[in-house]
């Protein structure tokens, strides 16, 4: 088996995968915080192994990615252990959860990467540093709170209206091909108000509106219609509505794997395919 470990700046996520031939297959995947990158990476590894009873003799290589991987200078618990560029690990990785060699990718993390990912080569076509971090930091701030959980559960309640400058307050027609339910400026209004619930939801439509686009203009760059979402980020229930919107506009859809949130540390396990070619 092979390890793949994305030691980012917040979680670490572990995967392990068996290979037939030069065909990979994930068996398990876990996450974990810890405060540094080294802990991370070791803490990611032992709880892989204690909770799927997997003996350390069975891992073959270990393959680190993410923020933190440069940190670690030495290989883990004597396996050979091998750093891969965080690029090539999310193109990889994309390519194999969707099946398909020839992708947009937008990896949500902390901030945001976009990536084409095809057959014959992986290019980072840039990103945005809005993404999770922005909500936690803006949150923090404005909520009193960087707890996720709590963030989500307000926002669940929120109303747009209250905080967003929308074409409707300003205009008495539709303009182009948006409508007047379309967003003018993100926190252009902000009433007086605007509660707590308001301003949860007003953080995560600007994060989710900003990547949105950000991903169709690359979509439609490479003449694209589908966006593969990756990262923590994809899981959110909020942003996938916010894209669905977005979609509506401008006819670009956007997929989210099974263990997409796994995507980096299972690219880099899988690269090991061509290490070794």
């Amino acid at each position: 088996m092979i390890t793949g470990i994305d030691i980012g700046s917040t979680i670490t996520k572990a995967v392990c995968i068996e290979f037939t031939g030069d065909r990979g297959r994930v068996v398990k995947s876990i996450k974990t915080r810890a405060a540094d990158a080294v802990t991370s990476a070791t803490g990611a590894f032992g709880k892989m192994l204690v909770e799927n009873d997997i003996k350390i003799k069975d891992i073959k290589k270990i393959m680190i990615t993410g923020a933190g991987a440069s940190k670690i200078k030495n290989d883990l618990f004597g396996i050979p252990t091998e750093k891969v560029d965080e690029i090539l690990a999310i193109g990889i990785g994309g390519m194999f959860l969707s099946g398909r060699e020839n992708i947009i990718i937008t990896n949500i993390g902390t901030g945001t990467a976009i990536i084409e990912a095809k057959k014959d080569g992986i290019a980072h076509l840039g990103g945005s540093g809005v993404g999770g971090g922005t909500i936690l930091g803006l949150a923090k701030k404005l909520l009193m709170t960087s707890n996720f959980n709590s963030i989500m559960e307000l926002a669940g309640r929120g109303n747009l209206n209250q905080v967003d400058l929308l074409l409707e307050d300003i205009m008495d027609k539709d303009i182009s091909f948006l409508n007047r339910e379309a967003t003018a400026s993100n926190f252009g209004k902000m009433l007086d108000s605007a509660r707590d619930e308001d301003i949860a939801l007003g953080i995560i439509n600007l994060v989710f509106q900003v990547i949105g686009m950000l991903s169709v203009f690359a979509a439609k760059s490479k003449n694209i219609g589908m966006v593969t979402v990756t990262g923590n980020g994809s899981k959110n229930p909020i942003g996938r509505t916010i894209l669905k919107a977005i979609t509506d506009i401008y006819s670009v859809g956007f997929e989210y794997p099974a263990e997409a949130e796994y995507t980096t540390a299972i690219g880099a396990g899988l690269s090991w395919i061509g290490e070794k070619g």
